[in-house]
């Protein structure tokens, strides 16, 4: 078997000579060549080599869900075809590592390695579904291009706390959970449309979701992690199916102290729910609209400002060895 392996040196959860062990480890298994990245979007540009090299047949991704994101962008820039393009593995070295824990791996690295060698010597693999944003048509987004995402996607309120956070990872703050619960409540403090949502969720065959503050976008379940809890926004949301869709329409004080114990209590039968709360399962095509710009993100990953974006769930997209 021939092998990519994408390191990230900035991944927060691996020194140098974690990185080296595992590379070792990999490489006595499977004929491999290790890069590692050195700008944003080199991990793009490494999965769209592997994808149109038409001999490699895995690619490994170690870092957090940013650089797995990278990768799979690259690896499906020509469109999803699991039985040609080269399979994803993915060993966690980020600070939360989403897609790899939902998809039941480690959150360990070393561990994380042990059981992709074990699926590799298994030949376990299986085909999980994807999410794609694209610029709606006719509107002044419709030329953004389009982007893949692994595990959710948010426009609104939860896309302006990650831009609150990357800004003080700029400034030398460290990614952890305690910045991230600062940065939601300075973000309740600032939010201008809280009370008055500037959100029109729109699908084929329905009536529009309107007035919405908040809208979160699952491709699986857990949404998130606060360090070992799992956190659930859509239950329901499966890497086997398309996309769940949880939008708030209020986040007054009450609602916002409602909701964030439901989201802190959550389970996999039970997430947020109310009279301000819409909760949508499978979808495979919607748009989001906003009478003003708000903040996109991806995979925990901040895009800058949207006025409308369609998404698509794709099932059997790509395949991944777990």
């Amino acid at each position: 078997m021939r092998a990519l392996l994408v390191v990230n040196p900035a991944a927060t959860t691996t020194s140098a000579r974690t990185r080296d062990v595992l590379i070792h480890a990999l490489a006595s298994e499977m004929k491999l060549e290790a890069v590692t990245t050195e700008y944003r979007g080199h991990a793009r540009d490494l999965g769209r080599r592997a994808a149109d090299s038409g001999n490699i047949d895995l690619v490994v991704a170690l870092g957090g869900d940013g650089t797995v994101n990278e990768v799979v962008n690259g690896l499906l820039h020509g469109g999803p075809d699991p039985e040609r393009l080269p399979g994803l593995a993915v060993v966690p070295g980020g600070s939360t590592n989403v897609f790899a824990r939902a998809l039941g791996l480690p959150n360990d690295a070393v561990e994380a390695t042990g059981a992709l060698l074990d699926a590799l010597r298994e030949r376990r693999a299986r085909t999980v579904s994807l999410g794609l944003a694209s610029g709606t048509p006719g509107t002044d987004d419709e030329s953004v291009p389009s982007r893949w995402f692994t595990f959710c996607a948010g426009l609104g309120f939860d896309a302006s706390v990650i831009g609150r956070v990357e800004q003080q990872r700029e400034r030398g703050k460290r990614s952890t959970h305690a910045l991230y619960l600062r940065q939601v409540v300075r973000q309740f403090l600032d939010e201008p449309h809280r009370r008055h949502g500037t959100i029109t969720l729109e699908r084929p065959g329905a009536e529009p979701v309107e007035d919405l503050v908040l809208s979160i976008i699952c491709n699986t379940s857990p949404w998130t992690y606060l360090g070992n809890r799992p956190v659930y926004a859509s239950p329901e949301a499966s890497f086997e199916t398309a996309l769940d869709v949880l939008g708030l329409r209020r986040l007054s004080t009450p609602a916002v102290a409602r909701y964030a114990t439901q989201l802190l209590t959550s389970t996999p039968e039970r997430g947020p729910r109310g009279k301000h709360a819409v909760t949508l399962h499978d979808l495979t095509d919607f748009t989001l609209h906003s009478k003003v710009p708000l903040p996109l993100q991806m995979d925990g990953d901040h895009l800058g400002l949207r006025t409308s974006v369609t998404f698509t769930g794709v099932r059997r997209a790509l395949r991944v060895i777990v």
